[in-house]
């Protein structure tokens, strides 16, 4: 309000109202002195002083509509307050329904496995150079994270902690050639390896090898982790999709689609306990 009355606007708004009020002053004089012969004069003044009352009215709304107008803004300012607020509150409140919902997600595979301990976390980059689709999530040592710890999605298994920060940390799928961890066919229970292959990688698939020639795994069939290694037993991997002879030795292998479909990752959670988890020393193996 102060920057108005020093205004350019307010400068001119004063100075008619000084002319109003002389003209109103002059007109009341007049008005009382003239005679009846003075019709004449009267008649000539009469649109200044009609002109004179309007401007007064005019002024007038005009102070009237400002200070309205400050008070529309000032009940805006609140109410715009009060709505930033309900929004924030709003999406407090959306992002506990949406922590409560992946919570749901796994206690089926807590019910399950009642010695896990999870760290729920989300994926915050992707590696563009890495054709296996390792990326970084927002949790670190902070939220006690370590290295190699597996990483799983409500789907199945995603791949395992390979670099650790304060509050990120970096996640190499099981479509790496890194990785090598014991599997078996829940149908079947044949054993094998699972392991990546670039040539795989490329359509979202893993390798099931070194299994015996006189296994019986088959199409469609599923297939989990068998507890060796780092990860521990039961986590599901992904399904058989194609059953082949291996030209090395002699073994057959399966080509595995993963249920976690890495591409379209966005939330994981962390195992950062479990019975049996091996040592960070024993698990130099996978690096």
């Amino acid at each position: 309000m102060r920057f108005f009355f020093k205004s350019r606007q307010f400068k001119v708004i004063a100075t008619i109202i000084a002319a109003v009020i002389g003209l109103t002053a002059i007109f009341g004089i007049t008005g009382t002195r003239m005679a009846p012969q003075t019709d004449i004069l009267g008649s000539v003044i009469e649109p200044f002083r009609s002109a004179a009352g309007k401007i007064g009215e005019a002024v007038k709304d005009f102070f009237s509509a400002y200070n309205e107008g400050n008070s529309l803004m000032i009940e805006n300012a609140e109410l715009g307050a009060q709505i930033d607020e309900l929004n924030k509150k709003l999406a407090d409140y959306e992002q506990i329904a949406a922590e409560n919902e992946t919570y749901k997600k796994y206690l089926g595979i807590k019910e399950a496995h009642n010695d896990f301990k999870f760290t729920s976390a989300s994926l915050i980059t992707r590696d563009s150079d890495d054709p296996y689709l390792g990326f970084t999530i927002n949790k670190g040592s902070m939220s006690d994270i370590k290295k190699y710890d597996p990483v799983i999605t409500d789907s199945g298994i995603v791949g395992y902690v390979t670099e650790v920060g304060l509050t990120s940390s970096k996640i190499t799928t099981i479509l790496s050639t890194k990785i090598t961890m014991g599997a078996i066919d829940n149908r079947s229970s044949d054993s094998g390896l699972i392991t990546g292959k670039l040539e795989y990688a490329k359509d979202g698939k893993c390798v099931f090898k070194n299994l015996a020639r006189s296994s019986s795994v088959a199409i469609g069939d599923y297939v989990s982790t068998s507890g060796e290694g780092i990860f521990p037993q039961g986590l599901l991997i992904g399904s058989i999709e194609y059953i082949g002879t291996d030209n090395v030795n002699s073994s057959i292998y399966a080509e595995i689609k993963p249920f976690t479909d890495m591409s379209e990752i966005k939330d994981v959670m962390v195992i950062t306990s479990f019975d049996g988890q091996v040592s960070s020393e024993k698990g130099k193996q996978y690096d």
